[in-house]
């Protein structure tokens, strides 16, 4: 179980910062799709806060499209259409029995093998057609947290991307026949529902999938973070300006007071040399870590003490990448696999 800390006396809301760790956890798959959160009861002893107050962060988060309730059951990680909500632990099943289930599931509904293996292609070519274009969705408002998805996507796949805003899918979507939309988890519910009733009122010929990738975990930061010593001013970069909100939240959850946290996003050059001048250990993400390095080698003549820079390793977790080549048909599955 993730340990969530809350600094029940800082200036962040004790339940601002269990849904921001809450929303990291799953969109970092620490929770992973079909992940039964821990009982209000359970998360009460842990934090020490009151049941009531975390049973409407469990509300937001279900609002939010991240987590669902099954009555009796428990508050589960919603999953998306194509993930695979078995257990983390739990032996994978051997291909060739999924398709003997699979098989026997159509025909026990009525379907012939004629009828199943046409279906089946049809969903092939299907696939097929939305993997030739890539679409990057994110609303306007995180323009960077786009841009960090297009150049580490472009980067690991080599295919062309292109980034579309939320508030503009809709008129992009309609004058396409088939496109794969890629987008972090604290975008899907939003992308999701869009896309299904665009496909409600749409003809059947348009192919169109959805795909949410996984965050980088950045546990490696989050150790740095709690063995600072008490006092330590630290600056966050970041190009996107989610992802700073969503970092400080988690900061102070760690460390509440102990430490003085400020932000800038890499392209605000006034903010960014502020924050250069005041930090002693600077963590940016990637795409801003040569952005951060050269307003401090041009700040250098005025700098007391040259800050320590702590370069994120990345933005997308990689087994994300891993799926996303195997969706688009960049790389094959391995024989054990196939066996």
């Amino acid at each position: 179980m993730v340990e969530f800390q809350v600094q029940s006396d800082g200036e962040i809301p004790a339940s601002t910062q269990l849904f921001g760790q809450i929303c990291f956890a799953i969109a970092s798959r620490q929770f992973p799709p079909g992940y039964r959160l821990p009982s209000t009861r359970q998360l009460a002893m842990k934090t020490g806060l009151h049941r009531n107050t975390i049973s409407k962060v469990y509300e937001r988060l279900a609002t939010a499209g991240f987590v669902e309730a099954h009555m009796g059951s428990g508050i589960y990680v919603r999953a998306l259409g194509q993930e695979n909500t078995q257990p983390v632990n739990s032996s994978p099943v051997p291909i060739r029995e999924m398709i003997e289930q699979s098989l026997d599931g159509f025909l026990q509904q009525g379907y012939s093998l004629n009828q199943i293996r046409d279906l089946f292609l049809r969903a092939m070519d299907e696939r097929l057609r939305a993997s030739t274009q890539l679409l990057v969705t994110v609303p306007c408002h995180d323009l960077g947290a786009g841009e960090i998805i297009v150049q580490e996507l472009q980067s690991a796949l080599s295919i062309p991307v292109q980034l579309v805003f939320l508030e503009d899918l809709e008129e992009v979507l309609t004058q396409r026949s088939a496109a794969t939309l890629v987008t972090v988890r604290y975008f899907a519910s939003q992308a999701e529902g869009l896309l299904k009733e665009l496909q409600a009122q749409q003809n059947a010929t348009r192919a169109f999938r959805i795909i949410a990738i996984d965050i980088y975990n950045y546990q490696r930061e989050l150790k740095l973070i709690q063995i600072l010593p008490t006092g330590t001013r630290v600056g966050l970069v970041s190009l996107s300006s989610g992802t700073l909100g969503v970092a400080e939240v988690m900061v102070h959850s760690v460390r509440g007071e102990d430490i003085y946290v400020m932000t800038a996003q890499s392209q605000d050059t006034q903010k960014l040399r502020a924050l250069i001048k005041q930090s002693q250990t600077i963590i940016c993400d990637r795409a801003s870590c040569k952005l951060v390095k050269a307003a401090i080698a041009k700040a250098s003549e005025d700098l007391i003490r040259i800050p320590q820079v702590v370069c994120c390793e990345s933005y997308i977790d990689p087994h994300s990448i891993d799926l996303l080549k195997r969706e688009l048909g960049l790389e094959a599955a391995s024989e054990a696999a196939i066996e």
